[in-house]
């Protein structure tokens, strides 16, 4: 069993302390552009467009189609991809830079780490299809209603705990939260690159 399962999901009762949310609570879901409408200026250099088949098949390749590199929201190497409409998955992207198009949320947080929200936003994606085909329609039209119900729970005071230490010491919080959680993730996944937000400072190897 995965270590988020077993620390998030296989409770018998919310312990005292913990807190419950939702998606729309601990991440942002930033949704796509149709790209057709931003094609490349003459004088730009095109990027690659992210649309669900190359979220399927993990790379852009000669025949993606092409935006200006001036339009938002861009995708890099590490993002998390959420595909909310027709075919329902969510990755993270290692593919190059692009662009997202629509039908695509990039799924970002301030406060919570990657693992985190891409762990929780794929543990109800079996919910999101069952919903989707309920309703003899795509995810689109029940979107922002279903990430808003998607329970999500923690430990509040674990979070507070990394929050005030990274307040004083970024680099040590971010790793004491992410390298365990994500060395799994990144083994369960099968990640084609490193997630190069996730480092081991030198200092942490050196005896105490």
């Amino acid at each position: 069993q995965s270590i988020f399962t077993q620390e998030f999901l296989m409770l018998e009762r919310i312990p005292d302390g913990w807190q419950e949310s939702s998606l729309l609570g601990i991440a942002d879901y930033l949704n796509g552009l149709a790209m057709q409408k931003y094609r490349p200026k003459d004088d730009e250099q095109g990027l690659p467009v992210l649309k669900i088949k190359e979220l399927r098949q993990g790379f852009c390749d000669s025949n993606s189609e092409l935006c200006s590199p001036s339009i938002k929201p861009i995708v890099h190497d590490g993002d998390v991809i959420f595909s909310w409409s027709g075919s329902l998955l969510v990755d993270l992207w290692c593919g190059g830079t692009c662009g997202l198009n629509q039908h695509l949320f990039k799924v970002t947080s301030s406060t919570y780490d990657k693992w985190f929200y891409y762990a929780w936003t794929n543990h109800h994606l079996q919910k999101f299809a069952a919903i989707a085909a309920d309703m003899a329609t795509t995810m689109g039209h029940i979107k922002r209603e279903e990430l808003s119900k998607a329970e999500v729970r923690f430990d509040t005071a674990f979070w507070l705990s990394v929050n005030r230490l990274s307040f004083c010491f970024p680099v040590f919080a971010e790793t004491a939260l992410n390298l365990n959680v994500a060395e799994y993730f990144s083994e369960e996944l099968g990640f084609a690159r490193t997630d190069l937000s996730v480092r081991v400072p030198y200092p942490l190897l050196l005896p105490l």
